[in-house]
């Protein structure tokens, strides 16, 4: 009785030129966005982060969606500890906020972290900015989720300081309490332990007022 041999399964079709093109393409784009922000960061013990936008003395950064709370708060301290060692605030990849103020050019700044890279874009931030003294309801709506979106806070006016982690809508309102720590918390606030930002400055220099509260 004659054997038949087995049929052969049909040969695999590889993939179009122009689709292996494509995915090439954006593979290597994103591994080149997140690469560089990798390479570029300051810190290597800090997260990733990118300035998105920045206005005046506001500056909003991103940072990649699985960055976690106790990642940016690394970040967080990273700006204070800046601030207190010369307020060299461009190797943040920072460009001067007060660029004609003879005390320096990081005199006030005020820096918004968010996990959503959209919330940090340009015309986020000023509409922002803009609405602060809006009573059109639709524009402070936009405020408040602005900063419902917030995962980190750092703010620095002349010789006093702030950070927080989390959003900042309930601090901002005054509705700073024990319940909203599930979802924000009060790093450090106060004056500037170095009072010229440097960490040679003496500790009898005298203090401005600590931040208003919020």
């Amino acid at each position: 009785m004659e054997q038949t041999s087995p049929q052969q399964a049909p040969p695999k079709k590889e993939l179009d030129t122009v689709v292996k093109l494509g995915l090439g393409v954006f593979i290597g784009a994103f591994a080149l966005i997140w690469g560089g922000m990798f390479l570029t960061r300051p810190d290597r013990t800090i997260p990733p982060y990118s300035v998105g936008s920045q206005e005046s003395t506001a500056v909003a950064v991103h940072v990649p969606s699985w960055t976690s709370d106790t990642e940016i708060e690394t970040l967080i301290h990273r700006f204070q500890k800046t601030a207190h060692e010369g307020r060299e605030f461009g190797r943040m990849k920072i460009q001067p906020t007060t660029k004609d103020d003879p005390a320096g050019r990081y005199q006030r700044i005020t820096i918004y972290v968010f996990a959503n890279d959209h919330w940090a874009e340009p015309d986020m931030l000023h509409r922002y900015l803009s609405a602060e003294t809006s009573r059109d309801p639709a524009e402070q709506a936009f405020r408040a989720e602005f900063e419902k979106s917030v995962r980190g806070y750092y703010r620095l006016e002349g010789l006093a300081e702030e950070g927080r982690i989390g959003r900042i809508y309930e601090a901002l309102q005054g509705k700073d309490t024990a319940g909203t720590a599930a979802y924000a918390r009060l790093l450090f606030k106060g004056p500037v332990t170095a009072a010229l930002g440097s960490p040679d400055a003496r500790s009898d220099k005298p203090a401005s007022s600590p931040l208003s509260p919020f």
